[in-house]
Formats: C-alpha cells, sequence, structure tokens
C-alpha cells in the first residue's frame, strides 16, 4: 500500500507543471450561438472529407442527400420527392466519344480525309452511339437568332438536309445574358433544326469569342459528360441534331478551300451586327462518322414541401433552391490534397435552405412552398432540368424559383445582388425585403459573365418562371473577398472550413433569404415578369408580352 501511494504522489507531483501549463493558455473560445452553430453543422458535415467532394452519383452524394432529407423531416417539412419519399430520383448517362471518328471531304470526285487530332475532333452524342452523315455544308456564321437585336445568322440560307457549320461563342456586341444564352452550341442546332438542318459542326476561328484553344479541347474532349435518361435509357439530347465535331483553325481552312468568300473575311463577316454569307453550300460534301460510349448512374434531388395556409394560393407554388452536389475528387493540389470539400459551393447554400425552413415552423406560408437540394447542378444543371421536365408536382403551378448558389460569406456584407431581379416583380419584393435587414440591392456586378443563365434557376426560367439567383454583393470588403475566393478556392480543394467563414453573417443571409421567402408566399398578387423582357416574352411568361 505504501509502495502504490508513493507511486499515486509521483503521478500528482508530475502533473502539477501540466496544470499549470494548461491554466496558461487561452480560454476556448466561446460557443457559437445556437443559429450560428447550426449553419455551420450543416456545413461541417457536407464539406467534410468523408463526403468526397458529393459527386453526383456517388455514395457520397447519397449519404448527403440522405442528410437533408433528414433535415427536412426535423424541419417540418412533408415528402415532396417520388412515392412519399424526399429523395427525387434523377437517372443519369455519362457519355464520351468512342475513338476519334472519321471525316471525309470531297470535292469534284476527290475525297481528302481530315486528320483527327489536328484538323477537328468528334464530338459525343448523349442519345446516339453511332452518327452518320454526308450532306453539303453550309456557314452560317455564329448561328446566332432570335436576339433582341434582331439579328438572324440563318437569314437567306438553305439549311434543309445540310450540315451547318458556325463559330463559337456569339458576337462581341450583343447583351451579355442574350449571348450566352443564344451562344450555346445546344440552342444553335436547335435553331438550325428547326430550319431543316441535320447536323452541325463547330469551327475555332481567330476574331471569335473567346474559347479555350484547340489543343486544349483535344485534351479534354476524352472526359465523359452527363446528360439525364430518357425513358428508354437513351441520354437527353438538349437538340434534335448532332452537333459532331470542332475543327481546328487548320481543319476549317480546308473545309473553305474554293469557297467563292476566302475564309479570313466570313470570319470577319460574322463580326457584323446584320451579316450576309453566301446562300449556296461550301464546295462539295462533308461525310462523318462519329461514335459514342455510354454509362449509367443515378442521383436524387431532394425535396420538401411545406404547403400553403391560404385555400386559394396554397395552389401555387414557391421553389426555393440550392444545390447539392460539388465536383469530386480531382488531381492533388499543392498541399497534396484532392477532395475538394465544396463549403461555400454550395454546402451553405444548402444548409442557408435548412435553416431557412425552420423558420417557417411558427407560421406557415400563404403559397405552398417546395424546397429543392437540386443534384449534379456541376455536371450541367441536370438535376434542376429533371425537376422542371418532370416535376413532381403541375409545372404550371410553379410562380417563382429562388436560388442559392455559392454565397461568399467570409466578410460583413452590405449589400445583395438578385440576378434577374431587374426582369420581374421579384426585384421590388427582393428590395423590400432586404431592407428590413439593412440590406441593400445592387446591380449585377459582373454582367459580362452572364451568370443570370448559368445556375438551376435559369431551368425555371426556360419555364416562362420568373426567377433569381442571390448573392451577397460587393460594397464595403465584398469586392475583395469575392475576388479571393474566386482565385484561390473555386472549386478547389481549399473551398473547406479553413476559410473565414463568418457564421454570423450566415445567419444573415438567412434571415434575408427568409423574409423574401416569407414576402413572396404571402403576397396577394404572385411574380410576373417585366413587360416586354427578353427571356418572359421567349418563354412565354407571365405577363411579359
Amino acid at each position: 500500500m505504501k509502495a502504490i501511494s508513493l507511486l499515486a504522489r509521483a503521478g500528482l507531483a508530475a502533473l502539477l507543471p501540466l496544470s499549470a501549463m494548461l491554466a496558461a493558455q487561452d480560454t476556448p473560445p466561446a460557443p457559437l450561438p445556437p443559429a450560428q452553430a447550426a449553419i455551420k453543422a450543416h456545413v461541417m458535415f457536407l464539406a467534410s472529407d468523408a463526403m468526397k467532394g458529393r459527386e453526383a452519383g456517388s455514395g457520397e452524394y447519397d449519404i448527403a442527400a440522405q442528410y437533408v432529407a433528414s433535415r427536412f423531416e426535423a424541419a417540418g417539412l412533408r415528402p415532396g420527392g417520388d412515392g412519399g419519399d424526399y429523395l427525387q430520383q434523377v437517372p443519369l448517362v455519362s457519355y464520351r466519344p468512342d475513338g476519334d471518328g472519321r471525316v471525309v471531304r470531297s470535292v469534284a470526285g476527290k475525297a481528302e480525309a481530315l486528320v483527327a487530332g489536328t484538323d477537328y475532333v468528334a464530338l459525343a452524342d448523349p442519345a446516339r452511339a453511332k452518327v452518320s452523315l454526308d450532306a453539303p455544308v453550309v456557314f452560317a456564321g455564329f448561328g446566332i437568332a432570335g436576339g433582341s437585336d434582331g439579328r438572324d445568322d440563318f437569314a437567306g440560307l438553305d439549311l434543309k438536309g445540310r450540315i451547318v457549320a458556325v463559330l463559337p461563342g456569339s458576337p462581341r456586341d450583343m447583351n451579355a445574358e442574350e449571348r450566352a444564352y443564344l451562344g450555346g452550341i445546344d440552342t444553335k442546332a436547335a435553331a438550325a433544326a428547326a430550319r431543316g438542318a441535320i447536323g452541325m459542326i463547330q469551327l475555332a476561328a481567330p476574331g471569335g469569342e473567346a474559347r479555350p484553344p484547340f489543343a486544349r479541347t483535344v485534351e479534354r474532349v476524352a472526359r465523359p459528360r452527363m446528360t439525364w435518361a430518357e425513358p428508354d435509357g437513351s441520354g437527353h439530347a438538349s437538340s434534335p441534331i448532332p452537333v459532331v465535331a470542332t475543327f481546328s483553325e487548320a481543319g476549317a481552312a480546308k473545309l473553305f478551300a474554293g469557297a467563292r468568300t476566302n475564309w479570313a473575311a466570313l470570319v470577319k463577316e460574322a463580326q457584323r451586327k446584320t451579316p450576309r454569307y453566301a446562300a449556296e453550300p461550301l464546295p462539295g460534301t462533308l461525310a462523318i462518322e462519329t461514335a459514342s460510349a455510354f454509362d449509367k448512374a443515378r442521383s436524387a434531388n431532394v425535396v420538401g414541401m411545406l404547403p400553403g395556409s391560404d385555400p386559394v394560393l396554397g395552389k401555387q407554388v414557391v421553389v426555393l433552391s440550392a444545390h447539392l452536389d460539388h465536383i469530386g475528387i480531382t488531381a492533388p493540389d499543392a498541399s497534396g490534397d484532392t477532395i475538394n470539400n465544396g463549403a461555400l459551393d454550395d454546402a451553405i447554400g444548402i444548409a442557408s435552405l435548412i435553416e431557412e425552413a425552420k423558420r417557417f415552423e411558427k407560421q406557415p406560408p400563404r403559397r405552398t412552398i417546395l424546397f429543392v437540394a437540386f443534384t449534379a447542378e456541376e455536371k450541367g444543371l441536370i438535376g434542376s432540368a429533371w425537376f422542371t421536365a418532370h416535376p413532381t408536382g403541375p409545372i404550371d403551378t410553379i410562380v417563382a424559383d429562388v436560388n442559392l448558389d455559392m454565397p461568399i460569406l467570409t466578410y460583413r456584407f452590405e449589400d445583395m445582388v438578385a440576378f434577374g431581379g431587374d426582369r420581374s416583380t421579384l426585384g421590388p419584393v427582393i428590395a423590400r425585403a432586404a431592407g428590413t435587414i439593412g440590406v441593400t440591392m445592387s446591380p449585377d456586378p459582373m454582367p459580362d459573365e452572364a451568370i443570370f443563365v448559368r445556375s438551376d434557376h435559369f431551368n425555371f426560367v426556360q419555364r416562362g418562371i420568373p426567377s433569381v439567383f442571390l448573392w451577397p454583393g460587393e460594397k464595403g470588403p465584398g469586392k475583395a473577398a469575392i475576388e479571393t475566393f474566386m482565385a484561390k478556392h473555386y472549386h478547389r480543394p481549399s473551398d473547406d472550413l479553413r476559410q473565414p467563414i463568418m457564421w454570423d453573417q450566415a445567419v444573415r443571409f438567412v434571415d434575408a433569404n427568409y423574409r423574401i421567402a416569407r414576402e413572396i408566399a404571402d403576397a396577394d398578387a404572385r411574380p410576373v415578369w417585366n413587360k416586354g423582357d427578353y427571356f418572359g416574352t421567349l418563354f412565354n411568361g407571365p405577363m411579359a408580352r
């Protein structure tokens, strides 16, 4: 017993210096207030290394989706997905080129095979395992038609039964949001198909809109792309005709050899507001064969419903959305990290959505609200495209979408930006609601980036539904904070909890969004487009015409 007593005394003596050291240390930080801790807890889970970047189609994404479903349940939301569940399953198809394809130009009985990787790269088709075209080629400039400036690159051209060749992007003098939408290759292909074209090729050319150089296109073409699956299992094609290849400058020059107008002059003509191209096709014909390989996957949107209390307005639906997926695992960064955690893009948007839902518990809204966490945004807005094509209720009952994507909350924000707010009556509603917490509204600080057409809300816009995308603004320290994030952390492993996220500002952001949603959901009048708005008119939205 004495020996034990001596050992105990010796142990106590050894601990005394340690206790003195602990006492000398700084006291630990005080716990966060409950509202801040709740948001941080969601982000800690969703942006943890265990989630491996939440890539759509991965098991880790599925775990994240179940987590969000459980939080929707805890917030008092009803299941709004498939068959009484919170999950709306989204069938996915990834597709990639299968081989180099074959391109042969024939003029006056003489055939010339173009060189894969030098003259062209064959593109994968989401809906067709094999594509074979043999037809004359018509050049149509940028392939733009339908803008508010009246431009029509197809004017005077006969496209029936022909392959259309277009420059990438759109003219530099167009409205940024219109040029981003109309300059998309699927939009161009749909416009050409409506005029009888059977296929489309894209031409790299000097003087066109900035795009990755052809060499980078060659490097990237083998990467799988993704779309949603049709009932027969094929991939959904955004245009009715195939976009079969991208040609280099050298390949384009071969294609135009012998044309009435030389290649350089045609590129220059395309930049004019009212371009005119030769009505006849280019010399000869072009035979193109491509093949695609496919893989199938599944992922899910998470949908929670809060029924409206008003017997009439309750039949209308306001959607509040954010995307749950991120980009998964990529090559190591300088520190060796491979996991893209996506804390700000967009775990904090999902956390905001969850906490926003909890604020409606005491007083239900007059209109029904759907809280939706979309999958596969990073793959091309696929989850929201599926939702708007296969809504869990009638699409014509949805009166608005308010989308949260990548709010950068590393500073005390003084203003907010509602991308698309100037296009509908949502703008004044948002300004009033934000003003109640001392936040002003600012115009789009990056109009050339055309952010309005680049997030999930735009799929609702294409259904004629007034929609906005909300972000903290650039006033005060905002500009520097946003630039720092975009330069150092966007789509990188460093978008994690080591960033100086200000959780009190996350609470303010939730507060602002709750007030915005509350006003939209409780107002007597539904949101409508401003009369004459381009996108409202284009997609037949309420009151636009």
